[in-house]
């Protein structure tokens, strides 16, 4: 397959690259481009990496309804060796938005649907602001791809999130977590440091010889040098210190508050994982009692984060596909969800009790053909 055309000539109303611009910058103590907050927050972060995965990968599994076997069979493919689905959902939750190119079959019909990195992806627009063609990037190379044909039938499908300050991208979950995940990243740091330190507050040595007397900067060096030799490391933890005359140690002690970021840390793991829709019990974080039981916390993730998620793209892809399917639906088949099957149960329960409804009735409120 060739990705690549011509090089993109500079237009009027076209969009930059996402994640070109900016490259580096930070807000406080953590990055604001895409590639170094993915870098810090997924790749470096345990917990935006679970949370992530957890989401993307239930996406994935859940069971799809659609009006065309051919449609479910596509959206169930894989893309560069990952699940279609899996992909696009893991973009949509870090970026924000998502973009499969439409791949045609050489005889009018679709092969597959490709899923391209949503950083690459910029946006040409017309003197009025309307999407006219997408930029996929990589390095100087570039690929122009129409929004529609000669024909009307779309190229390129893009899914994202709302964006409350952007007409065309999404806003993803990744950019509101980093605050969390830069102090959950620092108090893992400090850990290790703690333990490299021999697990233990630290302290000072005090230079009193009694005749008002101080150290020499070589003297200085020489005890510091001797410190980080024998004293410091995990390996060194517990190791009596041998001092010279006039020296004492003095150790000192952190208070209740000053020990805290042990409480903070886990304080930033729950908002990061709430960050990306997924209930903080479900990742083991202790001190999470929002719901009485794992069972409850499960069925609140699929109600309020893999269901909307999932529809989310399932429908943005039918509604790409319907010049070549008329009738495309794709949706969640909710009742097919194990995990949701009581709520389904008791629905059943209260419309087959109903006794002024009708048979007919009560096939069209639980969604049953007649």
């Amino acid at each position: 397959m060739k990705w690549f055309g011509r090089k993109a000539a500079g237009r009027e109303g076209a969009r930059p690259l996402l994640g070109h611009a900016g490259q580096g910058a930070r807000i406080g103590e953590w990055p604001v481009a895409y590639a170094d907050q993915v870098r810090e927050g997924y790749c470096g972060n345990p917990v935006a990496q679970r949370a992530v995965r957890l989401v993307a990968e239930t996406v994935a599994s859940a069971p799809v309804e659609a009006s065309d076997p051919a449609l479910a069979a596509m959206v169930a493919e894989r893309s560069n060796g990952q699940p279609l689905m899996e992909t696009l959902a893991a973009q949509m939750l870090l970026h924000g938005n998502a973009y499969a190119q439409i791949l045609g079959d050489g005889a009018g019909g679709v092969a597959e649907l490709f899923a391209l990195r949503p950083e690459r992806v910029g946006i040409d627009t017309d003197a009025n602001g309307w999407p006219v063609a997408y930029r996929y990037g990589v390095g100087a190379r570039v690929m122009t791809m129409p929004v529609e044909d000669a024909g009307g039938r779309p190229g390129v499908i893009h899914i994202r999130h709302f964006h409350p300050l952007d007409d065309h991208l999404g806003l993803g979950c990744l950019g509101a977590a980093m605050g969390a995940i830069a102090i959950h990243n620092a108090a893992t740091r400090w850990n290790k440091a703690l333990l490299d330190n021999a697990a233990r507050p630290s302290g000072a040595l005090v230079y009193d010889p009694g005749d008002g007397s101080s150290l020499s900067a070589e003297q200085f060096r020489r005890l510091k040098a001797e410190m980080a030799a024998a004293y410091q490391g995990a390996g060194n933890a517990g190791r009596p210190m041998l001092l010279e005359g006039g020296l004492k140690w003095q150790a000192i002690s952190m208070t209740p508050a000053d020990m805290d970021f042990v409480g903070l840390k886990a304080a930033a793991a729950r908002e990061i994982a709430l960050a990306f829709g997924v209930p903080p019990m479900l990742m083991g974080l202790p001190g999470d009692n929002a719901y009485a039981n794992y069972r409850e916390a499960n069925r609140a993730l699929w109600r309020q984060t893999i269901v909307p998620l999932a529809d989310n793209i399932l429908g943005a892809i039918a509604e790409a596909l319907r010049p070549w399917f008329p009738d495309a639906r794709l949706s969640v088949a909710v009742d097919r969800v194990g995990v949701l099957s009581e709520e389904r149960a008791a629905l059943w329960q209260r419309v087959g009790g109903a006794d002024f409804l009708s048979d007919e009735e009560k096939r069209r409120m639980l969604g049953v053909a007649p």
